[in-house]
């Protein structure tokens, strides 16, 4: 059931989630306000300067600055299934997830699934063909500063049946998460992030080739006591006309 803003009157997608804190399952309504996607958001900066180097000879615009920020539409955003794409040029993107509520951080992990042609002529407008994917279950950010820099993102795609380990990278690869929410808050015109879901930017694909595939999945792996986030979702071409 969609949500209500209480400053602006809108009606709000709302997350139906379950969230895992210390070993126990609770059912939480998420009610999204805003989303956004950061890009090239990791430690290696002059790293990110020569990958901009090397989308731009493949046509893909560069962004002003970096870290960078685009906005998403609230409601591009689900928990898995069937993702439906206009054309064979798309891909996923392995992602951490903050949802933010209350003061409070939860952490989810995602797919930021793009339209790679659209790309080429507008990042922004790539952002709404695809909706945002997002694990069904969450966690308290405060439960993981400890290990933070240690888990393990991970995502893989299937390609004719097969499944392939696309990209994998631990957190220390990111800037951190208090400088994504001071960044975030800084891009934000009135500062106000209660109910933002922020997608973290995603990290170099294995081998550097992007494949479309028939279905992706992304983890987040704690190595420290075995758990994991998960989402998965399959992808079907709207070719029937």
């Amino acid at each position: 059931m969609p949500g209500t803003c209480g400053n602006c009157g809108r009606s709000m997608k709302t997350l139906n989630l379950t969230l895992k804190s210390g070993g126990l399952f609770r059912d939480i309504a998420f009610p999204v306000k805003r989303m956004v996607n950061a890009g090239y958001t990791a430690r290696d900066q002059e790293g990110v300067r020569r990958h901009i180097e090397e989308l731009r000879e493949k046509g893909v615009p560069a962004p002003a600055e970096t870290p960078t920020l685009y906005p998403v539409a609230s409601y591009l955003i689900a928990t898995g299934g069937m993702l439906e794409v206009v054309e064979e040029d798309n891909s996923g993107e392995a992602e951490f997830v903050l949802l933010l509520e209350e003061g409070r951080v939860l952490v989810g992990v995602g797919s930021d699934h793009t339209d790679r042609a659209l790309e080429a002529a507008s990042i922004v407008k790539a952002k709404q063909i695809c909706p945002n994917v997002i694990s069904p279950v969450v966690w308290p950010y405060e439960e993981l500063k400890g290990v933070w820099n240690r888990l393990m993102l991970r995502a893989w795609v299937e390609k004719d049946r097969e499944r392939i380990l696309y990209q994998e990278a631990d957190l220390s690869a990111f800037i951190t998460v208090e400088d994504l929410l001071s960044f975030v808050k800084s891009k934000v015109k009135d500062g106000n992030l209660e109910n933002t879901v922020i997608y973290s930017g995603t990290v170099p694909v294995i081998g550097g080739k992007v494949i479309n595939g028939d279905a992706f999945e992304v983890e987040l792996f704690n190595p420290d006591n075995g758990d994991s986030l998960r989402c998965a979702y399959r992808i079907e071409q709207l070719d029937y006309i």
